[in-house]
């Protein structure tokens, strides 16, 4: 999604009203309730929240020039890798096994046989189209942020196929992009 991501996709930049800024508050604190304590700190009341568009559907959320959260189309927020690590228990988890890392820095979705392999670790509650935080076999932080295509269980009992979407990796064009000047 972001692999070529620069400066010059971007098609506008808008200042966004206080009822739009409610609404995407409220549906950030809806989907990760970890981030509860410290929304106020992220997304504060005071400070512009500006929306970026881009091409594909792909709309940024910027605070302070520092890009937080995406989302396609009307899915929803995810937040991006930096602040990820920042607060990395805010988002569901799964793990690959070593095999797969270079795969998945290189923008690879992640296949089942990935997820399931002695490496691998599934949260069995995740269901189908939700966001998730990819992380490695043997790694501290996430790696990957991505969209599953099946529930845990699905990707358990098939084990075959794209279990996740990969949306947002290391080195991508948005993590590059520390701020939006």
């Amino acid at each position: 999604m972001f692999k070529k991501f620069c400066l010059e996709e971007i098609s506008s930049q808008n200042q966004v009203k206080a009822s739009v800024q409610r609404r995407i508050r409220q549906s950030i604190h809806d989907e990760y309730p970890g981030l509860e304590t410290v929304v106020e700190d992220l997304l504060p009341k005071k400070s512009p929240l500006i929306v970026v568009k881009c091409p594909n559907h792909l709309t940024l959320v910027v605070v302070n020039s520092v890009p937080l959260f995406f989302c396609i189309r009307d899915g929803p927020y995810m937040p991006t890798l930096r602040l990820l690590h920042q607060y990395p228990n805010i988002m569901k988890r799964f793990q690959v096994d070593r095999g797969a890392i270079k795969f998945v820095l290189s923008g690879a979705n992640i296949m089942c046989p990935g997820l399931t392999s002695p490496g691998g670790v599934l949260d069995e509650e995740v269901e189908a189209e939700r966001p998730v935080a990819i992380y490695a076999e043997g790694k501290q932080h996430a790696l990957a942020i991505g969209f599953t295509k099946m529930s845990a269980k699905d990707i358990k009992s098939i084990n075959k196929g794209i279990g996740v979407d990969t949306m947002h990796y290391l080195n991508d064009g948005l993590w590059k992009m520390e701020r939006l000047d």
